[in-house]
C-alpha cells in the first residue's frame, strides 16, 4: 500500500495543470510532432531524474535539491540552485492557482454565484490548509483524488469518443515546432516531490526508482490519451484550457465533467509542490517550519493578485527555463557526487543530457521572441 500512496504522490505531482495545455500545443504544432516530443522527453526526464535518485540514495543526509548542491558544489550553487527551484516550484503554484481557481469558478458559480478571483481564494484556502497539516494527510487525499481523476477521464473518453475525428490529427505547422518543448517538460518533471517520496518507501533502494519510472510512463500514457480525446473531439475548435472548447461537441454536462477533472488536477499537484517548496525552506535554509509555509503559499497567491494571470505563458517559462535549468544543476550535482564518492567519470551522456536543456532554453526564447 506504501507504494501505491507513493505512485500517488508522484502522479498527482506529475499530473497537474499542464494537461490542460497540451492539446492546445498539439493543434498548433501536430499530434506526431507532440507524440515524438514526449516519446523523446520521457527519456530525458527519467534519465535525469535516476540521476538525481542515485544523489539522493548515496547521502546520508536528508536534504532537498539545493541542500545536495550545496553539500556536493559548495553553497554558492546550492544559492543557485535554491534560486532556480523556488521560481519553478512558485510558477507551477502560480499556474495551479489561476487555472485551479478559474475551473472552480466555472463548476460552482452557476449555483452559488461568485467570480473566478473568489474561487482561487478558495482554492487557495484548501490547499494552503492541508499544506499547513503536512505529508500524512496530503497522501490520503492524493490517493482518493487520483483515482477519482482516473473513473472521470474514463468517463470523459466514453461520452467522448463519438466526436473523435481522426482528420483532426494530420495537421502539421513547422513554424511552432518548438512550442510543444516548455509544456511538455514541465507537464512531466516531478524531481521536487522525490526525496519526500523517499522518506516514505520503507526501502527506496528497491521501490524508489520503479515509482519514478512507472508513474512518467503512467502519465505520459494519460496525456497522450487526454490530446487524443480533446484535439480528436474539439479539432480546430481546441481551446488553450482544452476544457470550453469542447463545449459545442459534447455538451454542457459533461464540459462540467471536465471542468471536476480540472480542479481535482490541479488541487493534488498544488498540495505536493507546496509541501516540498515548504521543506526546501524548512530544511535547506532553516526557516521556521510555520513561517516556511506561509512563504510558500502565499508568494504564489501575491503574484496572483498583481494579475499574474496567463497560465500558459506561467508554464512556458517555468518548464523551458526554469527546470531547464535545474535539469542542468541535477546533471552537475551527479558529476560532482560521481567524483567526491568515487572518481571522475567521464560520461558523454551526461554532456548530451545538459546540451538538450541548454538547447531547449534558447529555442525557448527564441521562439517567444520570434
Amino acid at each position: 500500500m506504501t507504494f501505491f500512496k507513493a505512485l500517488a504522490i508522484f502522479l498527482g505531482t506529475v499530473i497537474g495543470v499542464g494537461i490542460f495545455a497540451l492539446p492546445f500545443m498539439a493543434l498548433k504544432a501536430g499530434f506526431f510532432v507532440a507524440l515524438l516530443y514526449f516519446l523523446f522527453m520521457s527519456l530525458i526526464t527519467v534519465s535525469v531524474l535516476f540521476l538525481y535518485i542515485e544523489v539522493i540514495l548515496g547521502t546520508k543526509e536528508i536534504h532537498r535539491l539545493p541542500g545536495y548542491v550545496g553539500e556536493y558544489l559548495g553553497e554558492k550553487c546550492k544559492k543557485i540552485s535554491f534560486f532556480v527551484i523556488a521560481i519553478g516550484l512558485i510558477g507551477a503554484l502560480l499556474a495551479y492557482l489561476i487555472i485551479g481557481g478559474q475551473f472552480l469558478n466555472f463548476c460552482l458559480s452557476p449555483y452559488f454565484g461568485g467570480n473566478p478571483t473568489l474561487y482561487t481564494l478558495l482554492f487557495f484556502i484548501l490547499g494552503a490548509y492541508l499544506v499547513f497539516k503536512g505529508i500524512k494527510s496530503i497522501s490520503g487525499v492524493e490517493l482518493f483524488l487520483l483515482s477519482l481523476l482516473f473513473v472521470i477521464l474514463a468517463l470523459f473518453f466514453i461520452r467522448a469518443f463519438p466526436f473523435i475525428n481522426i482528420a483532426h490529427f494530420k495537421s502539421l505547422d513547422l513554424k511552432f515546432l518548438f512550442l510543444p518543448y516548455g509544456v511538455i517538460l514541465f507537464s512531466l518533471w516531478g524531481s521536487a516531490v522525490i526525496p519526500e517520496i523517499k522518506e516514505m518507501l520503507p526501502r527506496p533502494g528497491k521501490s524508489l526508482r520503479k515509482v519514478i519510472f512507472g508513474g512518467i510512463i503512467i502519465a505520459t500514457l494519460v496525456y497522450l490519451f487526454f490530446i487524443l480525446i480533446v484535439l480528436g473531439a474539439s479539432g480546430p475548435a481546441t481551446s488553450k484550457e482544452a476544457i470550453s472548447g469542447l463545449e459545442q461537441a459534447l455538451g454542457d454536462n459533461v464540459i462540467k465533467l471536465g471542468f471536476v477533472f480540472g480542479v481535482i488536477t490541479c488541487f493534488t499537484s498544488f498540495l505536493t509542490l507546496a509541501l516540498t517548496l515548504k521543506k526546501v525552506f524548512w530544511y535547506d535554509f532553516n526557516v521556521a517550519k510555520n513561517f516556511a509555509w506561509f512563504l510558500t503559499c502565499f508568494i504564489p497567491l501575491i503574484l496572483f493578485l498583481l494579475g499574474l494571470r496567463e497560465f500558459i505563458k506561467v508554464i512556458s517559462f517555468t518548464g523551458a527555463i526554469a527546470l531547464g535549468l535545474e535539469g542542468i544543476i541535477i546533471v552537475l550535482l551527479y558529476r560532482a557526487f560521481l567524483k567526491k564518492k568515487f572518481s571522475q567519470i567521464m560520461n558523454p551522456i551526461l554532456y548530451f543530457l545538459v546540451g538538450i536543456f541548454i538547447l531547449g532554453i534558447i529555442f525557448e526564447i527564441v521562439y517567444f521572441l520570434w
